[in-house]
């Protein structure tokens, strides 16, 4: 078989799979970009998805919004897979967590540095507006939770470049960012330069040492537990999370990794809440239409 062939194969079975898992358009496209190498074009995939031949007309619709958005916009597409790849998912045998978190800051600096909206979310396809459009989703989703509040004290584990301390400082008391990303965090106080209530800081991404205890009201992890999954120090943060929480605080995870199937996410975080006298609120939804991010919300107990 042809690399041709064979990159048709795995790229029409990746696209079925989306289509079974009802992956909206820009979501479809962050899982090609990831697992497709770039030695396939963006014209080439399109031209696999529209050779497919579904009998349903949604599908049919969807396949040809998919080829639309390749043929239209393949620099953005190809700009998607240059940032997916700087940041590698895979941890070399002896690698220490610190040696982890040094190669993904490393690799999330050259990723911000193509893209900033893909490096901190693939389904942008690198657009501010998309961008914006699914950090306002997400705001809405905390607000509807309780997380969120104009007294509220606020940690976000993983801040990137700044996208929900923008969106979120005229709804919060005060929002502390932590990123292990040099590169993200400048971007991110660029972008919050007006928010007086916001602050911005390098961590190690080892643990949360630089805070006290009970110093938060809540948590916010948009995407990051995926890299300290991959680093082995998910739980240990998990711990610090709940020493960090004043009593009755709430944790929002907002995926906890890329693991598959997802059930093993949602046994992790019931074992860890026990451990550390926390309860589940939230186990394991998506109820995002234009990110398919899976949510945790976790709660600190002692509170009124």
């Amino acid at each position: 078989m042809t690399a041709v062939r064979q990159n048709g194969a795995i790229a029409r079975r990746l696209i079925e799979d989306c289509m079974a898992d009802e992956l909206s358009v820009d979501n479809a496209l962050a899982r090609l970009a990831v697992h497709i190498d770039q030695t396939t074009s963006a014209s080439q995939l399109a031209d696999f998805a529209m050779d497919m031949c579904p009998s349903h007309v949604l599908q049919r619709c969807w396949l040809e919004e998919i080829a639309t958005m390749l043929r239209d916009k393949p620099s953005a597409f190809d700009g998607v897979r240059r940032a997916a790849a700087c940041v590698s998912h895979d941890r070399a045998n002896g690698e220490t967590a610190a040696m982890t978190v040094e190669r993904l800051a490393a690799g999330f600096d050259r990723a911000a540095a193509i893209s900033p909206a893909a490096s901190v979310q693939l389904s942008s396809l690198g657009d501010e507006d998309r961008l914006s459009a699914t950090t306002g989703e997400i705001a809405s989703w905390l607000d509807r939770q309780g997380v969120l509040g104009a007294h509220k004290h606020m940690l976000d584990i993983g801040c990137g470049i700044g996208r929900l301390e923008h969106a979120l400082g005229a709804m919060a008391g005060c929002i502390v960012g932590i990123d292990i990303s040099p590169r993200m965090i400048a971007i991110a106080r660029r972008r919050c330069a007006g928010v007086a209530n916001v602050e911005f800081r390098l961590t190690s991404g080892l643990d949360l040492g630089d805070f006290a205890d009970q110093s938060f009201d809540d948590v916010l992890a948009l995407d990051s537990f995926p890299y300290l999954v991959l680093a082995g120090v998910a739980e240990r943060h998990f711990g610090e999370i709940a020493r960090v929480l004043r009593p009755g605080g709430m944790a929002a995870i907002l995926n906890y990794s890329y693991r598959t199937p997802p059930d093993i996410d949602s046994s992790d975080i019931n074992r860890l809440a026990h451990a550390y006298g926390m309860d589940v609120l939230v186990d394991g939804a998506m109820p995002f239409g234009s990110w398919d991010g899976t949510v945790f919300l976790i709660r600190r107990g002692g509170g009124t």
